[in-house]
């Protein structure tokens, strides 16, 4: 099951086991349990601290327990966890047997003192990408807390329990068998959710912090970089992130990096964070900017209120708040979010296998998305509102070698249809012809680009048509003092390693104009 390279990777981070541990497994007759069996046999070979035994009882096979021996601490998967879930599977061998989690002392107490039970089932799938984050979280959490139990279900083997329960997205996360969440979460936002008292004790204690020299409102790419070259200029450096990582989570294959052949989103996000750590950084990360205030005086302090009601101040502010992805805009979309309406293949592709499914968009995202959905489902149908694709010619050829791919251009979505549970259909028009036409499908993934997130800006400082934050050669925005970096500006070229680069050049023209600032005594600055 396990390559030679692998089994001493993972020999190597089984030696960190303090606990004996013992693997439970629920078995049946199927090949998927065969894999899962010999995937155990292999972990068990490669330490005399755990054990394996296939004696389990659970309804869903195949499946596992992961115990430390002699207490009540578990963690459970249903399915086979490799892929993106391999990583979950280590780390859940290494905390259920007695190594130290690196999360921050005082979340890992937060999870200690939650109170109630607490029973988690999480949906995923293999080739998701923003599934581990949630999966581990909520593994450490119940290893931490007795009163938590968490299981990680592979939706791709349990397809009658994802149909019976309309599971249209992953992860999904159930909670005493109730709909909790969908999307990529961190422990912080879990605990968040279920610790009511905590964004109140936030909003205190941010409430409290010292003026900033430099605010940073983003945690992307972008705003990381800004971060690091303020923190480096020895300048106290705040950064305020609603998700440290950015879309950069959302992304999954990056090959453009420059001195970095491969690399996948989730995995330069966490190198970002880490990188920004060690710095004298203060990250305020699940933290919503609502309004920027600019102040009278040209030398006072900006204002930066958050969703939990706090305010931060600063001496300069550099917006890196990013992009998200471009909704429709038709009937049925909200509606039917994450309930056949979907935003990410890699993620839920495996949901919808033998499906039908449309693709909306024909640029080099949509006939990406395309032909990768082309290998799982039925039928993929793209739909492009121009009246030729966008994508790179070899994308192209490639979309269209494909049996089960149908491309329709000059469409213009109208309608998402379903029957109040699921996705059943999609309306388009014509708009060469003006006829209406209507598809039988069950999910539509819609890949059309990106919307600056500056709704929060209106009527604060100058933006361009689009809605991106309009910028100098040196980042500096239509407010002195206040810059702006990444895909949130006017700056041509959505590109990671662009960002970083216009992060890096605000923080210096950040600093620039700090020092030009009339030296202010510290009791008015602190006023």
């Amino acid at each position: 099951m396990l390559d030679a390279d692998l089994k001493t990777q993972l020999q190597a981070y089984l030696e960190k086991v303090t606990h004996p541990i013992e693997l439970v497994a629920s078995l049946d007759d199927s090949a998927a349990s065969r894999e899962l069996s010999e995937l155990l046999e292999d972990i068990a070979a490669l330490s005399d601290k755990v054990s394996l035994s296939r004696t389990g009882h659970d309804a869903r096979k195949p499946s596992f327990a992961i115990s430390r021996v002699g207490t009540d601490v578990e963690v459970r998967f249903a399915g086979i966890p490799l892929g993106h879930e391999f990583t979950s599977l280590v780390l859940a061998l290494l905390q259920v047997g007695g190594h130290p989690s690196k999360a921050a002392p005082e979340l890992l107490e937060q999870v200690r003192n939650l109170e109630g039970e607490y029973r988690f089932e999480t949906f995923m799938s293999l080739s998701c990408h923003s599934c581990p984050d949630t999966v581990q979280a909520l593994n450490l959490m119940s290893v931490i807390n007795p009163n938590i139990k968490h299981v990680a279900i592979d939706g791709s083997l349990f397809q009658d329990e994802v149909n019976e329960r309309q599971v249209m997205a992953v992860p999904t996360v159930f909670l005493n068998g109730e709909a909790f969440d969908q999307g990529r979460m961190t422990i912080e936002q879990i605990v968040a959710r279920l610790d009511t008292g905590a964004a109140q004790r936030d909003a205190t204690k941010i409430d409290a912090k010292q003026p900033f020299d430099v605010l940073v409102v983003g945690g992307g790419p972008a705003g990381a970089a800004a971060a690091i070259y303020a923190a480096r200029k020895g300048i106290r450096t705040g950064v305020a992130a609603e998700r440290f990582g950015g879309q950069v989570l959302d992304t999954m294959a990056i090959e453009n990096f420059i001195s970095v052949t491969y690399t996948e989103g989730p995995k330069l996000a966490a190198s970002l964070e880490q990188h920004v750590h060690e710095y004298d950084v203060d990250v305020m990360n699940m933290q919503r900017a609502e309004k920027l205030v600019a102040p009278a005086d040209p030398n006072g302090l900006f204002e930066v209120k958050l969703a939990n009601g706090a305010t931060l101040k600063s001496k300069t502010v550099i917006l890196s708040t990013g992009a998200r992805w471009r909704n429709m805009n038709v009937p049925g979309e909200q509606e039917y979010r994450n309930k056949g309406v979907t935003y990410c293949p890699h993620c839920d592709g495996p949901l919808f296998k033998g499906k039908r499914v449309a693709v909306i968009g024909g640029g080099n995202s949509g006939v990406e998305a395309a032909i990768d959905l082309a290998g799982i489902v039925g039928h993929v149908t793209l739909l492009e509102f121009d009246g030729k694709l966008r994508a790179d010619d070899v994308l192209q050829r490639k979309l269209r070698s494909l049996p089960n791919v149908k491309i329709i251009v000059n469409a213009q979505t109208t309608e998402v249809h379903g029957d109040g549970q699921k996705v059943s259909a999609l309306a388009y028009t014509d708009r060469q012809g003006g006829e209406s036409h209507r598809v039988e499908l069950e999910g539509v993934f819609v890949q059309i680009g990106l919307l600056p997130n500056t709704d929060w800006l209106k009527g604060t400082l100058k933006l361009s048509p689009r809605g991106e934050i309009e910028v100098d050669a040196r980042g500096e925005t239509s407010i002195p003092g206040v810059f702006a970096a990444g895909d949130v500006t006017t700056v041509p070229y959505k590109q990671i390693v662009i960002a970083m680069g216009e992060g890096a050049k605000a923080s210096l023209s950040a600093f620039d104009h700090l020092i030009r600032m009339p030296v202010i005594e510290a009791e008015a600055v602190a006023a």
